[in-house]
């Protein structure tokens, strides 16, 4: 193999790692959004903030937290 040949090679993987990164961070997003949705639904439901976060074994700042998130 040259060294041109790998070096293409390394640059082809650096974009599909990098479209990799984008599309998780894509979906990440996504589920931020749809957990604090079903954090709202639990909170107009008449749950506290701190309810919700002795459930799921965090601390009520990070619900907070979760809950700020655009």
């Amino acid at each position: 193999m040259t060294r041109n040949s790998s070096r293409d090679q390394t640059f082809q993987r650096i974009k599909e790692v990098r479209a990799e990164a984008i599309e998780h961070t894509r979906l990440a997003r996504a589920l931020a959004v749809e957990r604090r949705d079903l954090m709202q639904e639990l909170l107009d439901g008449g749950l506290s903030q701190a309810d919700i976060a002795r459930e799921l074994g965090v601390s009520r700042q990070a619900i907070q937290k979760m809950m700020a998130l655009s």
